[in-house]
């Protein structure tokens, strides 16, 4: 008998505040970038609640989000499984503005990719080209670094390779994938100012040609590589639409008034 199956699955947080109070819930993964493989790939989820006045505004710290996982504690997710994040609000936003690629995701995501959305939901994705900016790049090129070097076995992290991938291809095409996509994605960004979602067809379909072990390493990287160095142009050269920073400022303002309303204040 496999042990995990007599341990719990995964839950932290209170769903009795996070549940009730969502106003925002997405897709996130593969599946909203359009790079899921039928049979393989797990099904994640992102959403943003807001907390009540006391957490708020009183004096004792409370969670921030709340986690559930179909697996237990240290068990990989598979086919199958979900693995759903919900932060307060005032902790996404915190991650939205610095550009964390999976928290954009909700803001970006395709009508078919939106779980759940309330009216003040609505307005947080209306507010989508506010947490765009050069930071957001960056961070992308940040997390693109991190997936090439795992994909390339570099990484001083004590970083598991999925075993099942390196004995089919000889190395991690999912690390591959990963480090692509973040590098198209960071491309787009810094050039045109915007997140496609799900990935344009072509990029989409040389992603999946990766993560089916399709293309080789050496190649993979190359691309990866290029991809990063016209990104760097487009920043350094001060070529890129986007303002430096996000605009904290109207997501801020737009923050106070929805938490009050939501509170009927």
């Amino acid at each position: 008998m496999d042990l995990s199956e007599l341990r719990p699955n995964v839950e932290y947080g209170d769903p009795a505040v996070a549940l009730p109070n969502e106003i925002l819930r997405s897709v996130v993964g593969s599946g909203v970038h359009g790079i899921a493989i039928p049979g393989t790939d797990d099904h994640d989820e992102m959403g943003v609640y807001v907390e009540p006045p006391e957490y708020v505004l009183g004096v004792v710290e409370h969670r921030q989000d709340y986690v559930w996982r179909t697996q237990p504690e240290g068990v990989r997710s598979g086919h199958g499984d979900t693995d759903l994040v919900l932060y307060s609000l005032r902790k996404y936003l915190r991650l939205a503005i610095k550009g964390n690629p999976t928290a954009l995701l909700p803001l970006f995501a395709p009508a078919e990719s939106v779980v759940l959305v309330t009216p003040l939901g609505e307005e947080l994705r209306s507010l989508r080209s506010s947490f765009l900016s050069r930071a957001a790049a960056e961070r992308f090129l940040g997390y693109m670094h991190s997936q090439h070097e795992r994909m390339l076995g570099q990484s001083k992290r004590n970083v598991p390779n999925r075993p099942e991938l390196i004995a089919q291809y000889g190395w991690d095409v999912k690390y591959g994938s990963h480090a692509l996509r973040l590098a198209y994605q960071g491309h787009e960004l810094a050039g045109s100012g915007h997140l496609t979602l799900p990935m344009p067809d072509d990029q989409r379909e040389r992603v999946l040609s990766v993560k089916r072990g399709e293309v080789p390493r050496e190649e993979v990287s190359a691309q990866i590589t290029d991809l990063e160095s016209q990104v760097r142009a487009l920043l350094d050269d001060n070529r890129s639409p986007l303002p430096e920073f996000a605009d904290a400022n109207r997501i801020g303002e737009w923050a106070v008034d929805a938490q009050r309303r939501h509170w009927g204040w």
